[in-house]
Formats: structure tokens, sequence, C-alpha cells
């Protein structure tokens, strides 16, 4: 994922809602989200290079999503592909503070990343960028992008304010959300970041979904989960500028 905003225990049904774009080269070979061959019981686009996923959930309702931090100065060779960090949690039977603590041991090895992993019962941040950290998200309205946690770059905090207003709104309709992840708003150059990648690349990335030949915008997602464990996991794909692909929905759960 690129951006991200996800609601923790404040609405009336789910318990995690969340919503979130991945960006990448439109010639990174990639499967839609389906049902993993060799783990069924995760549900999760995946990454054809190196075999990981940017956000998944299993049938028991665990939730996990992962970002870069955007950062060119830091090069890690040989590292290992952070989209393993998601799909290691998912295939294993490990609670959320388990994974947690052994990650913080192996953060190091990998490039700088952000992860989010999400339980029955917590719901943890992790980063190994500048060091390793976790932090144990208290119930609310969090975001994040290629930066750190509730950072405020414009798309995240855009995004958060729209994930927290349709909360608040207590509605079904998704609709609103998936309007938000469509957003092409490019952001004012006064309120850019600075990443160390120039003015130019910074203005391309600001909006929350990005149209372009090379890259771009590859899939917007939306997970819903319940109190029970129950709910749902939708992407819509898209191509080179921004063409729409295709739209999956499995159920979590029950029934699923």
């Amino acid at each position: 994922m690129c951006l991200v905003a996800l609601a923790w225990k404040v609405h009336p049904r789910w318990r995690l809602l969340l919503a979130g774009n991945r960006d990448e080269f439109h010639a990174r070979p990639t499967a839609p989200l389906a049902h993993w061959a060799m783990s069924p019981h995760l549900m999760a686009g995946q990454d054809l290079q190196s075999g990981g996923t940017w956000a998944g959930v299993e049938a028991g309702g665990r939730v996990a999503v992962v970002t870069n931090v955007r950062d060119p100065a830091i090069q890690v060779p040989g590292a290992p592909s952070r989209g393993q960090l998601p799909a290691g949690f998912l295939q294993s039977p490990d609670s959320v503070d388990h994974r947690a603590t052994g990650l913080l041991v192996a953060a190091e090895v990998f490039a700088p990343f952000n992860l989010l992993l999400a339980d029955e019962t917590d719901c943890e941040y992790l980063s190994n960028y500048p060091t390793p950290r976790r932090i144990t998200l208290a119930p609310g309205v969090h975001a994040l992008s290629n930066g750190d946690l509730d950072e405020p770059w414009p798309k995240t905090m855009a995004l958060k304010e729209r994930l927290a207003g349709w909360v608040a709104s207590e509605r079904d309709d998704v609709g609103p959300l998936w309007a938000a992840l469509t957003d092409e708003t490019p952001a004012p150059d006064e309120h850019l970041p600075d990443t160390g990648v120039g003015i130019d690349l910074e203005r391309m990335l600001s909006p929350a979904f990005i149209r372009g030949e090379r890259y771009g915008t590859r899939a917007s997602t939306l997970i819903a989960v319940d109190h029970a464990g129950h709910g749902w996991i939708s992407e819509r794909r898209f191509g080179p500028e921004g063409v729409f692909e295709g739209e999956t929905t499995l159920r979590i759960g029950a029934g699923a």
C-alpha cells in the first residue's frame, strides 16, 4: 500500500474498517485479490515478482497492511521483500502481540516499512524507520502513507478525514470511501512533504489516486471486519492511465 486509513473499534458495526490504495509500476506482475492456493484461508492480491502482498485478511478476521517508507537515501542490498511481512502474519496462527514482538527483532533486515497488524484484540503499528518501534493503536481513526503514522501529508489527512466522516455518519453505503480513494486532487506545493525525491515527483505522488502510463494506482481496497470476525474485502484494479480493470469481493468468516 501507499495510502491507508483505518477506523479501529469506533464504528457500531465494524471492529475494523480500512481503505487504501496500492501504487506501483504497471509492468510489475500482480495477481488479483483471491484465496491463495497454498494458504486458502488467506485473501489478498499477490505481488508475483516477490511473492508477498500489500494488504490482506484471513478467514478469522485478522488483517495486515504494509507501506514503504519514502527515503531514497536508504538502500538495503539483498533485503527481503516487505510484502512478506503481511503475508507471513496472515499465513501464521500468531496473535498480533506475538508477531509484533518477534518482528521487532528482525525489522532491521528489511528496507524501511510501515506495518499494521490487527486481530480481535489488538491493532499494532510497527516500523523500522528510523529505528524499530511498535505502537498499540487506541480506538480511533488513523492513517499513513509513505511517511510516519498520522504524519500530516495532505492525502493522508484527507483520507483520514473522509473515513472519520463516513464512520460518524453511520452509513452502510461505502460509495463515499471508494470516491475518496479515486480523488486526484493534487496538493499545493507549500503543503508537499520533502522526502528527497524532488518537487516534480512530490507533486505527481500527492493525490490519493495516481494516474500514469508507467506508474500509478494499481488497486484500491476496502476491508470491513465486524466484532465476530466476519465481513468482507473488496478490491478494484486499474491499469495504465487509471483504466478500470476489474473488481473482486470476498467474504470473511462464516459463509466465506
